[in-house]
């Protein structure tokens, strides 16, 4: 790529291809060479060598290598000449202008020039005002009731807006024309077309590039001031969706550590990395954008964890991160965190400052796949009904679908419908089928909807008319255990039932049976034997009777809660039978959905 004489080929010569990648990777001698963990795949054995002589690099695991170039290219996710820069800049090596620029580009460049240097200036202001000014001692009071010490302080540039409606554009006006404070998102326009600090009586965070320059800031309003967090407006240097707070620190550790932290807020991201996980970024309060992605990308993280606050909005933009990263094949985790009890949810700041450090790792650690915290979610849905679990099934399927593998999505369909407890063989199917198909919804059929029969009881009554090899010992489990009580199908199993008993197991005849039913059983009977279906297996027949004790537990509840909750409330030796008898019954429930 590096052309004889050409510049490229300068700074490749002068380049330490070690000490770059080194940045990234954490190297080890190793005879001549230099090892270490690959970058650009997951391995637990070093695989990654570095020959320092001949200024190239190799994975024996993966197979990738190449020059410096190439190492920042993958990396980076570079073109050559933003690779060949950035080699430069980090050598200390000038870069040569490429060609003249024109006026415009000129003009541009000196803007966006001093709007980073004014942004560096104000940086240091709020630091000074906090240290120095009465108002910034006691903005020190709050930081510190937030357990932020000096130290913490200091480190992220932590500073103070005064109250004072011009303070800072009284600072910058001795180096800066109005037209530049204003383009600069550091000061507003009133009414009257007077320029004022847009932060007034707030904490100051900086937010940096992913090279660590301030290109704007976040404020948290002390009192009762609204909104609770102001950023900067979307500026010449700064855009909102393309920054996560804290990548700058952040990148080396994610690659060091193989995964990301996503949190919401400032005071998240401080909290989680002053906790130890230094691989933390935080979207600054608004759901992740494609162009954020694009950037966590690049540190290579092998997961991410999501852990965004407990409220409605932190759930809701959750569910809409998850989205995102499933669709850029990110492997995805998800934190929730509340007391060791079960209780109340917490915010990564709150937990950490109430429960420790330690405590929040080990949450971390096992954080669950991004899945199960959706079945979860799709759990506290009504699932006793086949309407019900639809509504589950597609609020799941919209983010599976989502995924690119369509064996990874197909084995996260049966995963789905064994934890709802999805035993319905028609629902099942529609439910792998839609997943395999990448589309958002099973749409509802009429034997899945249909009052008369579900799906369940459906196949148990032709598999009594079909099943030769087992249909005696299936309708001695329905009369054993009375499966076909209080059912829409009721008196047509109970007909066949009746029937392969007393046969000892011969295949009943349909019509027959269906003569002395009523009319809609026997247009039951009758509409089921003539519907195509697969052949009928033990397992599949399983199933159903499972779902059939579930719906039964599921019914005796209802009545003990009914009978719990009467009045007037039942004597105290009855309640506490009642109370014996629902918690069994939610036992045996568990059991049965686990």
């Amino acid at each position: 790529m590096a052309d004889p004489g050409s510049f490229a080929e300068k700074v490749k010569q002068q380049a330490d291809i070690v000490r770059i990648v080194g940045d990234y990777v954490r190297l080890k001698k190793a005879g001549q060479n230099f090892v270490g963990l690959c970058p650009f795949h997951s391995e637990k054995t070093p695989s990654f060598a570095v020959h320092p002589v001949k200024q190239i690099y190799h994975c024996f695991g993966c197979g990738m290598g190449g020059d410096v170039f190439k190492f920042l290219m993958e990396v980076d996710k570079l073109e050559f000449r933003e690779a060949v820069r950035a080699v430069a800049e980090k050598c200390g090596i000038p870069v040569p202008r490429e060609r003249p620029r024109t006026p415009g580009e000129q003009v541009a460049g000196r803007e966006r020039a001093q709007i980073a240097e004014m942004h560096r200036e104000a940086a240091a202001f709020f630091v000074r005002q906090l240290e120095a000014s009465p108002e910034g001692r006691a903005a020190q009071g709050y930081l510190e009731d937030r357990s932020l010490d000096r130290d913490t302080i200091a480190v992220f540039g932590i500073g103070y807006a005064p109250s004072a409606g011009e303070a800072l554009c009284h600072h910058l006006r001795v180096k800066y024309s109005d037209k530049l404070l204003e383009a600069s998102g550091l000061a507003s326009k009133d009414a009257s077309a007077r320029l004022y600090d847009r932060f007034r009586r707030r904490i100051i965070f900086p937010i940096a590039d992913d090279k660590g320059r301030v290109i704007a800031f976040g404020g948290r309003a002390l009192g009762d001031d609204l909104p609770k967090y102001l950023n900067s407006p979307e500026t010449k240097i700064y855009s909102k969706s393309a920054v996560l707070y804290h990548f700058d620190r952040a990148k080396q550790f994610i690659r060091q550590r193989g995964f990301a932290v996503l949190v919401e807020g400032y005071m998240d991201a401080i909290a989680v990395a002053r906790a130890g996980t230094t691989n933390v970024v935080a979207s600054c309060g608004t759901s992740l954008t494609e162009a954020q992605v694009k950037l966590l990308t690049r540190a290579q993280p092998r997961y991410v964890v999501v852990n965004f606050d407990p409220d409605a909005a932190g759930q809701a933009a959750t569910e809409r991160s998850l989205a995102l990263l499933l669709e850029k094949e990110f492997d995805v985790r998800v934190l929730e965190l509340g007391s060791s009890e079960g209780g109340a949810k917490a915010d990564p700041d709150q937990f950490i400052r109430q429960y420790g450090a330690a405590e929040y790792q080990k949450r971390l650690e096992k954080a669950p796949a991004y899945v199960d915290y959706l079945i979860g979610r799709a759990r506290k849905m009504d699932l006793t009904s086949a309407e019900g679990k639809l509504r589950a099934v597609n609020f799941l399927l919209s983010y599976v679908q989502r995924i690119p593998n369509r064996l990874l999505r197909s084995e996260w369909a049966t995963r789905i419908a064994a934890q709802l407890g999805i035993e319905e063989p028609v629902l099942r199917e529609s439910l792998r089928k839609a997943a395999s198909d990448r589309r958002a919804e099973v749409k509802p059929r009429a034997e899945m909807m249909a009052p008369a029969a579900r799906p369940a009881e459906r196949r148990l009554i032709r598999m009594l008319v079909d099943a030769e090899e087992f249909r005696l010992r299936l309708a001695e489990e329905i009369r054993d255990h009375a499966l076909h009580k209080d059912l829409e199908s009721e008196n047509v199993l109970a007909a066949l039932t009746e029937s392969v008993l007393a046969s000892g197991g011969a295949a009943p005849d349909t019509v027959k049976t269906a003569e002395p039913l009523a009319e809609k059983d026997r247009r039951l009977l009758l509409a089921i034997v003539f519907e195509p279906a697969a052949p009928p297996t033990w397992a599949e027949a399983e199933s159903c009777l499972l779902a059939l004790r579930r719906r039964r537990i599921e019914a005796d509840l209802a009545e003990v809660q009914k009978q719990i909750a009467g009045a007037p409330p039942p004597e105290a030796a009855e309640m506490k039978k009642l109370l014996a008898t629902k918690q069994e019954l939610r036992r045996r429930l568990k059991e049965m959905r686990d």
